[in-house]
Order: C-alpha cells, then sequence, then structure tokens
C-alpha cells in the first residue's frame, strides 16, 4: 500500500553533553508518526553519509562549546566543508534544517550552528525550514519543542517540492504524509525568545508516539496557593498532560567482584593527552568580605611536554563530591555496593535507536568510581529523565507532579523549579521519596561528567615550568527547590584540595615563600586557535576583561614583557586593557601587576 511508505530524512546531531543527541532521539522518535522515518547518525560517522551526494532532506542538531566552537565530534565535519577549494555549488542540491544549541550567557551564542548553517550556504545548500537557536541561558525547550512542531510540515512541504521537480507525481507521497498528524503552520523561530508563543493550542492529541495523555482524576487535593517544586496548583493540577514518550531502556548492569583496579583517570579523556601534575601554589585574589572568592592557582608542568600559549585553554579533570556520591549511593540502597566492580552492557532486544555501550562508562570499574569520576550526577535533569522517573515512582501524588514537571502544561513550572534552581538528581529524590531508580536508569539518564575548561593565566616564556589559572569559587545558594547550599563541582573541589597552600593576605604573583604541596589534578590541554597575541608585536591591540576575565590578559602582557625584554630593537604597539570590578579594596584583581606592567611600559592603557 502507497500509505506504508515511510519518507526517509537524514538526521545528523553533534553534542558535547549529550543535549543535541538527545533531542536528535526525540525527533526520531517523533518521525514515525509523521510517516517519516529518521536516517539518524553522529555528524562525525562521515563513513555513513555523503552530503555530497544526499538527495533526501537533511536535518542538522548541533551544540556550541568552548568559546563559541564546534563540538569535538563536529570539528572533523567542519574542517572539511571549511576548505576553500570547494565551489560555490558543492551542496547545491542540499534541502536542510538546522537546530543550533548554544549559551546566550557567552559571547558567540550558538557560533557551532551558525558556523555550519552560514558554511553550508555559502555552497549553495538550501534551506527547507527555518534556523533555530535554542538559549540554554533561559530553556532549550522554549526554542527546541516549537522547532520540533514545525519540522513535520516543512518536511512534507520539502518532500512534495523534491517531488515536483523531479518531474514525478506526488500523489503517493501526499498520501502517505497526509495519513500522520501535522501542526498547520511553520513556526518562524529566532532565539529571541520573547516572540515565542510559549503553550500552542494547536499542538493535537494524535501525536500518539510522543505524547500522552494523562488521567486528570490523579490530581491531589490542593490547599496551597502557590506551586513548588512538589506541589502544583491549577491550571496546571487540574489539566489534562501532554508528557513525553517514555524512553526505552537499554543498559543493563551487572555486579561482579570487588577485585581489581579501576581505570587511570587519563582514559577517561578522548582528546589529547592527560597530564597529573602538582598544584605549587594558591593565592586567594579577592577579600574575605568580596562578594565573590578569586583564587589563583599555580601547576608544575616542568615533568611533562605540556605546552601553552597565552590565550589556550586546558581542561582540568575533576570529581565529584565525596559526600553526594555517599548521599546518592545510600538513597539507592547501594552503600555496600560501591566496591564493587559492575559491567555495564546494552541490553539485548532493547528498542533504543543505535544503542551502544557509553564511551564514559568504563568496561569494568567499581560503582563508586562510575558515580564519582564518570557521570554529571549534579546534572539538572532532563525532560525524558523526569518520564522516566515516573515509572520508579509509587506515590500517586508524587507521579502525577513528576508528569506535570515533564509536560508542556508544566513547562513553566520546569524553568522555574528545576532549571532555575540548579536542582540535580539528589534533590529530586529528596523531594521525591517513593521514586526509586535503577542503576542502569542513572547510566541511561545521567550526561558524562565533563572536565572543566579554564583559561591561561601566565606565559611560559615569562614563568617557564608553570602554568597558572584563575576561577571563581561558584556558589549555589540555598533555595525553596533546594534547600541545601553548594559549591561548584569542580571550582569547590579544588577550594578543598588547595585549603592548606591558601594564605589570604598575599594577593601578587610573588612566589617567594611559596609552600609546596604533593595534592596532584589532571589536566590536558584545550589550545584556542582564534584567541591568541598579535603575530606582529607592532600592532596595537586592545583587552576587554572584567572580574576574573582578566585572567587570559595577564598571560598576554606577561608574554609581551618578556618579548620587550628579549628584543629592545622590535617595535611594539600599544596595549589597552579595560577592567571593571565591584570593589576596588575587595576584588581588584591583579592591581600590583596591573601597576608594573604600566610603570615598566608593558601596559599602555589602563581603563577602568
Amino acid at each position: 500500500m502507497c500509505c506504508d511508505l515511510k519518507r526517509r530524512f537524514l538526521l545528523l546531531y553533534a553534542t558535547q553533553k549529550g543535549q543535541a543527541k538527545a533531542i536528535a532521539e526525540e525527533i526520531w522518535q517523533q518521525a514515525g508518526a509523521h510517516g517519516l522515518e529518521a536516517d539518524m547518525h553522529c555528524i562525525s560517522e562521515m563513513d555513513k553519509y555523503n552530503l555530497e551526494t544526499e538527495k533526501d532532506p537533511v536535518v542538522i542538531v548541533i551544540s556550541t562549546t568552548g568559546t563559541g566552537d564546534p563540538p569535538d565530534a563536529a570539528r572533523k565535519f567542519v574542517k572539511k566543508i571549511q576548505d576553500t577549494t570547494l565551489p560555490p555549488d558543492h551542496f547545491a542540491h542540499l534541502q536542510y534544517g538546522l537546530l543550533g544549541l548554544g549559551d546566550s550567557e557567552y559571547t558567540f551564542f550558538c557560533n557551532g550552528g551558525k558556523t555550519v548553517d552560514r558554511r553550508l550556504q555559502e555552497l549553495g545548500a538550501q534551506h527547507f525550514y527555518d534556523t533555530g537557536l535554542a538559549d540554554d541561558c533561559v530553556g532549550l525547550e522554549l526554542v527546541v519543542d516549537p522547532w520540533i512542531d514545525g519540522l513535520w510540515l516543512a518536511l512534507k512541504e520539502a518532500f512534495l517540492l523534491q517531488k515536483e521537480k523531479e518531474g514525478m507525481s506526488s500523489d503517493a507521497v501526499s498520501s502517505s504524509l497526509s495519513a500522520a498528524p501535522h501542526v498547520g503552520h511553520e513556526l518562524n523561530l529566532s532565539s529571541e525568545v520573547q516572540n515565542l508563543k510559549l503553550e500552542d493550542e494547536r499542538v493535537r492529541s494524535s501525536d500518539v508516539l510522543t505524547q500522552k495523555l494523562v488521567d486528570i482524576h490523579l490530581v491531589a487535593p490542593t490547599r496551597d496557593t502557590e506551586p513548588s517544586l512538589v506541589h502544583s496548583v491549577p491550571p496546571v493540577s487540574q489539566s489534562a498532560l501532554s508528557i513525553p514518550a517514555l524512553p526505552p531502556e537499554y543498559i543493563e548492569v551487572q555486579f561482579q567482584d570487588t577485585h581489581g583496579k579501576n581505570p587511570h583517570l587519563s582514559s577517561l579523556i578522548s582528546e589529547g593527552t592527560a597530564f597529573e601534575v602538582p598544584v605549587t601554589k594558591a593565592v586567594q585574589l579577592t577579600r574575605e568580605d568580596a562578594i565573590k572568592t578569586a583564587l589563583l592557582l599555580e601547576l608544575d608542568i616542568a615533568d611533562t611536554v605540556f605546552d601553552y600559549q597565552p590565550g589556550d585553554a586546558f581542561c582540568v579533570i575533576c570529581p565529584n563530591n565525596v559526600n553526594e556520591v555517599e548521599e546518592l549511593l545510600h538513597i539507592l540502597g547501594l552503600s555496600e555496593k560501591g566496591e564493587y566492580f559492575v559491567c555495564v552492557k546494552v541490553k539485548e532486544g532493547t528498542k533504543k535507536k543505535g544503542a551502544a555501550h557509553p564511551q564514559h562508562i568504563p568496561e569494568r570499574s567499581t560503582l563508586k568510581f562510575i558515580l564519582t569520576w564518570c557521570l554529571e550526577i549534579r546534572a539538572i535533569p532532563k525532560k525524558a529523565f523526569l518520564r522516566a522517573l515516573v515509572e520508579c515512582t509509587s506515590d500517586v501524588g508524587e507521579k502525577r507532579r513528576l508528569q506535570e514537571l515533564c509536560s508542556r502544561q508544566g513547562a513553566s513550572d520546569y524553568t522555574r523549579f528545576i532549571r532555575d534552581s540548579n536542582v540535580c538528581l539528589l534533590d529530586l529524590l529528596h523531594a521525591f521519596p517513593s521514586c526509586k531508580p535503577s542503576l542502569n536508569l542513572l547510566i541511561e539518564h545521567l550526561p558524562k561528567l565533563q572536565a572543566r575548561s579554564y583559561s591561561v593565566s601566565s606565559s611560559n616564556l615569562y614563568q617557564p615550568g608553570k602554568l597558572c589559572f584563575v576561577f571563581n569559587i561558584v556558589e549555589f545558594p540555598a533555595c525553596p527547590a533546594r534547600p541545601v547550599s553548594r559549591k561548584g563541582v569542580c571550582t569547590g573541589w579544588l577550594a578543598e584540595l588547595v585549603a592548606p597552600l591558601l594564605h589570604p593576605n598575599k594577593n601578587t604573583l610573588d612566589t617567594k615563600g611559596g609552600s609546596s604541596s604533593t595534592e596532584k589534578i589532571s589536566i590536558f590541554a584545550r589550545p584556542n586557535n582564534n584567541f591568541h597575541l598579535p603575530a606582529d608585536p607592532s600592532v596595537p591591540f586592545v583587552m576587554v576583561g572584567p572580574g576574573t576575565g582578566i585572567s587570559p590578559f595577564i598571560g598576554f602582557l606577561q608574554h609581551r614583557q618578556k618579548l620587550r625584554e628579549e628584543h629592545a630593537d622590535w617595535e611594539f604597539g600599544e596595549t589597552w586593557l579595560v577592567f571593571g570590578c565591584r570593589h576596588q579594596d575587595r576584588d581588584y584583581l591583579f592591581k600590583d601587576e596591573l601597576r608594573c606592567f604600566l610603570e615598566n611600559g608593558t601596559l599602555t592603557h589602563l581603563k577602568r
């Protein structure tokens, strides 16, 4: 039957932390209900697709990492399409739609997606659907959900247009696609979130594979007039809910024995080489009464081949908080299993598309190692995770509230009580005590614990064998949805690690009198090709760095000072620094160093 025909489209994703992949998987799941088949691949799997010969529409979901870079998985793809020898009609045959993910708190918002989008356009590719730019600062779902809703009609029109161009009858295609539900109009999306209609009343409940109506009789009696993490009010509490489809399970966990060794931390990274280096110095740069606490750490890299330039970044491999790991094991009833080695494998017969062993989970390690070094237990739970937790919850009222939080109708509650409150899995398990998830569910839904990136704040020319960096200790104050305060995963760990080294009254880079430390951290390089000193020293440059944003420019100025000392006959351009702080007597970072740079002519102008 012609109506059984499912039209194919190519679905590519490029992810750094798993968000783009999760969204692509949602699109893949929904495609069948619309009479379509998504051929889904990571964009790095270039042996499994070929855009040069692709005839079907292409959908791309891509995130942004670092200072506006494409994800690591997309680097080879981006390098390939940026080949300057490609003709302007190289992709003239290609029809595509792109969804970019980013965070507007960073300067180069969605630059990974914008880079790919712009280059495809330059090579002749055509949009069949408007580009969507989702902002993690306010909630990806504000753009992602309506973008996916509008995708199906856009795909249908692309298929019809494709058949018309081929000079063929589109009746068969039309009949197969018209049998599938779709939204009434294509959505015109942008990153201007205020222009979005958050609750789309036209969404039809016939999206049977991705929507499920929840019986409104599950609503518990309400007395409070204000909603909270665990409590809803009308209209949400009285609404029939459209919730995501239940993600298929695909991981199986088997406990083994307690004999053996955990893998080395270097095995946890897929890019570059990890180096274990000692922390030789720690200085608090701010006064005790400053709003934020800024620390400078010095690392000894003399015995390694680690190399860097001022402007580069590097990553620190950090663990989850040990107390939080113990607490999670206790709630899961696995305290006695922490030191047991576990075997993680793909569940036989799973319905998950492309199910594979998670690359960030070792083939063999202890449960405590996985929860400490591999999984981001502080991650804000995605709606798909909440949907899975519903099935692990026995209390009717708690089950209903979790359904609300992952539903379309509860989108604002999700943003307010989970996303904006930085609620994590531990918080949810405390708030919903009848929720008892399995270990395999955590491994399926918790993302990889990412190494944290920091800017280098030194020059290897000025301080050979040393690497310095600066950071604020991230603080998450307690709030109604999360009654405990926390420090950042990495900054809190580093601050605790170097506590014995800290000298509160010492606020310069002078290394005299510094004590040694046996504490070591694992790092790996993350070079930045776009953020370096001008190759021509005679070129003037302006640096703008408020707060800890000044840290990479200290490395710039150290490097420039050393070059001036070694090459007195060179011509050096002017250097301008624009710096700001809240209180000059509390958090004026590198005050003495900047004065010295001004006095010796390394820094020409300082504007505060």
